[in-house]
C-alpha cells in the first residue's frame, strides 16, 4: 500500500476529528443560558457567578477555551464535567461497553441475516423467493429505528410481556436478565440495517454469477452450495464491507437514540443528560469521542478495501 494514499486518508481523519471539533466548541457556547447560574441554581448571585465562571474557565476568550480542552483531548483527557467534576473520559469508558455492546451485537444480526437472505435472493433470482425478499428489503429499509423500537416494546412488552420495556442489568448481577433488557434494542437496530446488506449483496452476486469463473466451476459439476460461499461472495462483498463500515457509524447513531427510548446507561443516555443539564464539557467530549470513533472505522473499512481492490488504492494515490 503506498505511503501517499495512507497519508491522504489520515490527512482526511485529522482535517474532518478538527472541524468536529471547533463546531462542537462554537456552537456550545452560541446555546442560551449561562453554565455558571446554571450550576449554582438558587444560589446564583452575581459575584458567585462571576467566581465560578472564572473557576471553570468561562470568562476567557471562545479561542482559548478551545485551545486549552483540544489541547486535553489530544493527550486523552476530555476535561470534567461541569455537572459533577467527573472525568469526562472515565464517564465514557464507564458508558461505552453498553453502548459498543448494542451496536455489535446488531451488526452481527444484522450481517447474518442479510447476508444469507441476499445471497439467497441472488441464488432464486426472479422466483417468488426473490420477489418475496426483496419486497421485504424495499419495505423495511425506510423504517426509522425509533419507529421500529416503538412498535417491539408494544408488542413484546405491552401485549405480549414477555421481554423488559426498558432499563438495564449488569450482566454480572444476572446474565439472563441482561440478555432480555438488551434484546429489543439490538433488535430495533438489526431490523433497519440487514435490508441494506441484503440488497447491496444480491446485486453484486447476481453480476458475479454471470462471470466466466463460476460458470466453468458449474461445468465442473461443483454444488450450488460450494459456488455460492466459496467462489461467489468473497468478489461480491467488496461493497458490502463499504456499506458495514459505513452502516456502523450509522448504528453508533441509531444506538444513541434508543438508549434514550430503552433507558440504557450508554453514550446516548450520557449525552442527552449533559443537553438538559447544560453540562458542555461533557456534551462536547461525547460529540467528539463518538465522531472519532465513526471516523476511525471508516478510515480501517477504506484502507481494507483497498488492500481488496487495489484499483482503489492506485487511483488515490
Amino acid at each position: 500500500m503506498k505511503l501517499r494514499y495512507l497519508a491522504r486518508r489520515l490527512g482526511y481523519l485529522l482535517f474532518i476529528m478538527l472541524a468536529v471539533t471547533a463546531l462542537t466548541s462554537a456552537l456550545g457556547s452560541l446555546l442560551p443560558g449561562d453554565v455558571a447560574a446554571a450550576m449554582l441554581g438558587n444560589e446564583a448571585t452575581p459575584e458567585n457567578v462571576a467566581a465560578l465562571r472564572t473557576k471553570l474557565g468561562l470568562d476567557q476568550p471562545l479561542w482559548q477555551q478551545y485551545w486549552r480542552w483540544i489541547t486535553g483531548v489530544f493527550s486523552g483527557e476530555f476535561g470534567e464535567s461541569h455537572r459533577t467534576g467527573e472525568s469526562v473520559m472515565q464517564a465514557i469508558k464507564d458508558r461505552l461497553p453498553v453502548t459498543l455492546e448494542v451496536v455489535l451485537a446488531a451488526q452481527v444480526i444484522a450481517l447474518a441475516i442479510g447476508v444469507s437472505l441476499g445471497v439467497l435472493s441472488a441464488a432464486k433470482r426472479d422466483t417468488w423467493v426473490d420477489r418475496v425478499i426483496t419486497g421485504g428489503t424495499f419495505a423495511m429499509i425506510s423504517l426509522p429505528g425509533y419507529l421500529v423500537a416503538i412498535g417491539l416494546i408494544y408488542v413484546f412488552a405491552v401485549w405480549l410481556h414477555v421481554l423488559p420495556a426498558g432499563g438495564y442489568v449488569p450482566f454480572g448481577d444476572d446474565p439472563a436478565g441482561h440478555i432480555r433488557c438488551l434484546i429489543l434494542p439490538v433488535f430495533s437496530l438489526a431490523i433497519v440495517e440487514w435490508p441494506v446488506f441484503a440488497r447491496t449483496l444480491r446485486s453484486d452476486m447476481i453480476t458475479t454469477l454471470r462471470e466466466d469463473f463460476i460458470l466453468m466451476a458449474r461445468a465442473k459439476g461443483l454444488s450450488s452450495r460450494r459456488i455460492l460461499f466459496l467462489h461467489a461472495l468473497k468478489p461480491s462483498s467488496l461493497a458490502l464491507i463499504t456499506f458495514v463500515g459505513l452502516t456502523l457509524g450509522r448504528l453508533v447513531g441509531g444506538a444513541l437514540v434508543l438508549e434514550v427510548i430503552f433507558s440504557l446507561p450508554g453514550l446516548g443516555q450520557m449525552i442527552v443528560d449533559s443537553i438538559l443539564t447544560r453540562d458542555f464539557i461533557t456534551l462536547q467530549g461525547g460529540v467528539v469521542f463518538v465522531t472519532l470513533g465513526f471516523l476511525l472505522v471508516n478510515f480501517v473499512v477504506d484502507m481494507l478495501y483497498g488492500v481488496l481492490d487495489p484499483r482503489i488504492r492506485h487511483a488515490g494515490a
